[in-house]
């Protein structure tokens, strides 16, 4: 009966070691939007990037991207050179997301999170990813204030975009 129990348990995977999920990135799609005083505005960037992370891992359990400020897109010519303007796209053409100590969270993820925009980095510790069929995505509600920018004001303060901003960013899975 010992032995039987042995055989049967010892083949047993244990539950406290959770097994390692590797998610395979295919594309990133940011987002910016805020209000200004004329209405909403939603600055997108979306572009291929072939990438696998180790969740719970030590193969490879960190994400690292560079994206290109000068190819976000606000829909309109003028507000999409305002934004590129305001984050100094000339001086600073690339910012960097690093996600790394990928772990579980019920169906989510937790992560350390560092953003590097202009000249700062914004750091985030226990950041939540949330883990739908055919993305990871994860919110930052920040001001420009933050990383040491101004809103943009135009028409001799007729149009005033507001301090806060929210950055979406999406992962999408193979």
């Amino acid at each position: 009966m010992g032995l039987a129990m042995f055989f049967l348990l010892g083949s047993a995977k244990p539950t406290f070691f959770p097994e390692d999920t590797a998610v395979v990135i295919n594309k990133i799609k940011i987002e910016i939007t805020g209000l200004s005083t004329v209405g909403k505005y939603n600055c997108s960037n979306t572009f291929p990037i072939k990438d696998t992370v180790f969740v719970n891992s030590v193969k490879k359990n960190t994400f690292n991207t560079e994206i290109k400020m000068s190819n976000f897109d606000c829909g309109n010519k003028v507000m999409t050179k305002d934004l590129q303007g305001t984050v100094k796209v000339k001086k600073f053409p690339n910012s960097t997301v690093s996600i790394s100590d990928i772990k579980p969270s019920g169906k989510n993820y937790k992560c350390r999170l560092n953003f590097y925009i202009t000249d700062k980095t914004l750091k985030y510790k226990d950041f939540i990813l949330y883990n739908t069929d055919d993305k990871i995505q994860g919110t930052l509600s920040l001001k420009f204030s933050d990383i040491e920018l101004e809103a943009p004001v135009k028409m001799a303060g007729l149009i005033k975009v507001k301090d806060d901003i929210v950055i979406n960013f999406s992962l999408y899975k193979n």
